[in-house]
């Protein structure tokens, strides 16, 4: 089950790895008129937890990259190529023309 919560008072939905085939918890979010450009923000520690004050932040386009933060190159690339696999997805989210449970069931992990 994943969890919506809100962060300055926009909607976050956590994706954990069951989810996503990543071995990190990552969490997705709508623009709401947020001032910059698609985003994740990704756990640093492998497993369900997530503490968004130590959250890598990892943009979508136009490739995937790391904004700030940091992550292991490994774990960079996983989260590269789930971006990749969901960028459709993720791109509908973020322009909120896709609701959360679309969003949800449109997601693919990882093999």
């Amino acid at each position: 089950m994943s969890e919506v919560i809100a962060e300055d008072g926009y909607a976050m939905v956590n994706l954990v790895p069951r989810m996503t085939g990543l071995p990190m918890t990552i969490w997705a979010q709508p623009s709401s008129g947020l001032p910059h450009d698609a985003r994740i923000k990704v756990s640093p520690v492998h497993g369900r937890r997530m503490v968004l004050d130590d959250a890598a932040v990892v943009g979508i386009r136009p490739a995937p990259w790391l904004v700030t933060g940091y992550l292991s190159t490994p774990d960079l690339e996983a989260v590269k190529d789930w971006i990749r696999l969901n960028e459709a997805a993720l791109l509908d989210y973020w322009n909120f023309t896709i609701d959360t449970d679309e969003f949800l069931a449109r997601l693919q992990r990882l093999p």
